[in-house]
């Protein structure tokens, strides 16, 4: 029966717990940040002199293979009987700085978002862009943009919610990108002010409060529930699909780690439903063969019964005539030459 409850019962206070709880254990998202009492354990991986030598083809590799050993990682914790502690040095973010040429995308720009947007989250930004006006900049906005979805590249789509302010501040994120930034470790002053001076702090000389506010204060949870979600669920289904059922790994396809799981699992049904067909053509083939055996053995046999009774028929036909030729040559000889005798005698005497 249902009870209808009166009064203040204490179950809206459900996100305040999970607000403590989650307070109290601190977030990871992979220096050290002390903030309002708040731990946030931030790894900040930097790659310098990517792109510079002369010949870059596969300079990415470094990047993946150091991606996929945080996945490694974090897989081979899960795979433990103690899963109580696990540091998550996933990488959940990779910032991708844009030369501000004005001219567009490299070809190396490209190729490096295009070998690493299925395994982290990409965000493009321009570096520098205080080397830029600011209509060259919107420009260059604008043609790298025009670049990303012509090249097919996936760079982290920021959710939409049911929340029309949170929807308004996702909007005007979209809007900057690629958010122009600047940065410097030198701070100068004229005359006691710094007049002619880029202010990081200022949105009308570059976009870094709002990656700031994105990357801690808004959208730090769905990066890594992405990460989490899918890029470390795709790596995780590849690499158990490329143990065999017997438990060996299996060494071809060691590496190569490219299909989502959904691909993986259409090419698998794909070759289990073509080594059916080719089990059932080959069964068709040994039936019909068998078949073959069967009426040509029943044929033989049948032959050779036939011939069985053309003989047997042969034989009694043979016994037959012979027993006949037998018995006309006794009529002949035996009784056929006493009636004619006695025939003969008769006639004889009435002759007289």
């Amino acid at each position: 029966n249902a009870v209808s409850l009166r009064g203040y019962v204490g179950f809206a206070n459900l996100p305040n717990q999970v607000y403590r709880k989650s307070v109290k254990r601190g977030f990871e998202f992979t220096l050290m940040v002390v903030e309002g009492g708040v731990q946030l354990l931030l790894t900040i991986v930097d790659t310098p002199g990517f792109g510079d030598a002369v010949y870059n083809r596969n300079c990415w590799q470094p990047v993946i293979d150091y991606i996929d050993s945080k996945f490694e990682d974090y897989l081979n914790a899960e795979s433990r009987v103690n899963r109580c502690q696990m540091p998550d040095n996933r990488v959940q973010c990779c910032l991708y700085f844009v030369a501000p040429s004005g001219h567009g995308l490299k070809p190396l720009d490209i190729e490096f978002m295009k070998h690493l947007h299925e395994k982290v989250n990409i965000i493009p930004l321009i570096a520098n862009a205080d080397t830029l006006t600011l209509e060259e900049c919107q420009q260059f906005q604008k043609q790298i943009m025009k670049e990303i979805q012509e090249h097919k590249i996936k760079i982290y789509e920021f959710p939409e919610t049911e929340n029309e302010e949170e929807n308004k501040l996702v909007k005007k994120i979209k809007d900057h990108l690629p958010l122009a930034v600047v940065g410097s470790n030198t701070i100068i002053e004229v005359n006691g002010k710094g007049q002619g001076v880029a202010d990081l702090k200022n949105g009308e000389h570059c976009d870094f409060i709002i990656l700031r506010n994105m990357l801690i204060r808004t959208h730090m949870q769905d990066l890594k529930d992405v990460t989490n979600n899918v890029q470390y669920e795709n790596y995780r289904s590849r690499k158990l699909a490329a143990v065999t059922y017997n438990g060996v790994h299996n060494n071809k396809n060691k590496g190569q780690l490219t299909k989502s799981p959904l691909a993986q699992m259409e090419e698998e049904r794909r070759a289990h439903v073509a080594k059916m067909k080719k089990m059932e053509m080959k069964m068709e083939q040994v039936f019909e063969m068998k078949v073959k055996e069967k009426v040509k053995k029943k044929l033989k046999d049948s032959e050779a019964e036939l011939q069985r009774c053309h003989e047997q028929m042969k034989k009694n036909l043979e016994a037959q005539h012979k027993e006949l030729e037998e018995k006309c040559h006794h009529f002949i000889h035996n009784d056929g030459f006493n009636s004619m005798t006695k025939i003969f005698v008769v006639v004889v005497l009435d002759g007289d």
